[in-house]
Order: structure tokens, then sequence, then C-alpha cells
């Protein structure tokens, strides 16, 4: 199945002209940059939960890399994708929310996923919205588990200073040129605790 067909180029569209700010872009994400932001992913990874899916892009490349569609679960607030990612996908786990209220929803049982692969505009939202969704997002994971993030834009959508703030660290996966427009994959991991200082005791004044 090819997944960026003439149906979902229009669906995409017309999704466009309703909600520019949600969508972010005038057609379905490529195969190439598909590729990308799943290169890391594997059925060792685990379950895995997806930011925006809109009409299955990157899911289908989940899939193609041995993902099972139950162990996925997809999180997309327009209502023609979610009746789209229901026929296409009919065993993935699929849910009408806005992802910045991911806290309110249990997957998979209660188990942690591996992997959150977003295909949100964060470029168009704001930090309080952003910070609703990471927050949801790494609650949702395994303590070594990875955001992976594209974007249209020169650098990681999400500020320093946010990062900062939540604990969290944003390291460049790869750029596709052939994707229209061109765009970068970032990925976003947990920080690990400083150790602490030599000679530093802690807890002990």
């Amino acid at each position: 199945m090819e997944p960026r067909n003439l149906s979902d180029i229009f669906l995409f569209f017309k999704a466009w002209l309703f909600n520019p700010l949600s969508i972010g872009a005038l057609m379905p994400s490529g195969r190439a940059l598909a590729n990308l932001i799943t290169s890391e992913i594997s059925t060792d990874t685990g379950l895995i939960i997806e930011l925006g899916p809109g009409t299955g892009v990157f899911t289908h490349a989940l899939i193609e890399r041995g993902i099972d569609q139950k162990n996925i679960a997809l999180i997309e607030n327009d209502a023609a994708f979610v009746t789209k990612l229901q026929h296409r996908f009919g065993h993935a786990h699929t849910f009408f929310i806005d992802a910045s209220r991911l806290h309110e929803v249990k997957f998979f049982d209660g188990a942690h996923a591996g992997a959150v692969v977003s295909g949100l505009p964060m470029l168009s939202m704001s930090p309080r919205k952003m910070i609703a969704i990471l927050d949801g997002a790494f609650a949702k994971m395994r303590p070594e588990g990875s955001f992976y993030q594209f974007t249209y834009g020169p650098r990681c959508p999400i500020p320093r200073a946010l990062l900062d703030r939540l604990g969290l660290k944003a390291m460049r996966v790869g750029r596709i040129l052939v994707n229209v427009p061109p765009a970068t994959v970032y990925r976003i991991v947990r920080r690990k605790p400083r150790p602490a200082a030599s000679g530093e005791r802690i807890g002990v004044r």
C-alpha cells in the first residue's frame, strides 16, 4: 500500500484549509521522512504511541519495521483522519483526543511505551501546550524511552529553555531534503541525573 496517495493528499489539504495551525502542512509527509523518523525503532522498542498520525504515513512505516498494529496507539484530534485511521489500521488503538490530554488516557492496560513518534506541528503551539504534550508523553514511556519529533524549521522546535525546565535533551537524528518541504528529525530523551561532585556528601549537613 502506498501511504501517500491522491485521496490522502486531498484529505490532508482539506483538513489544512479548515485548521492550518493544527495540521501544519499542505500534504502528508513523504516516505523518506517516515523512514527517517522511525529508523531507530524496531520490535525491541516495544509499545509505540504516535501523536498526530494524520493519514498514517508514519504508522505504515512502523508496521513495515515489524511493529504489530496492536502495539500502536494513535492519537488524533481530526475526525476525518480518525475515520481513515480506523479503516486503514483496524487493529491499532485509535484515540480521538488532543495530544495535550495524554495524561487522561490509559494506554496498553497501563504498560509503558518504548517510544513516541510525533507528527504534531510544534512550531505553531504555545509553550504551555508543548509542556502538556511532553509531560504526558514521557509519563507514558519507560525511563529510557525516546520522543521523535520532526520539524520544517532550522532547529529543534522545542525551545532549549523548555527542554531544560522538563529535564530533557534533544539530539538531531537526520535531515531529509527530498521531503516537501525539507524536514529534520530530533530524538528527545530524559537527561541522566548529574553525578555528585567528588567529595560531595548527599543528604549530610
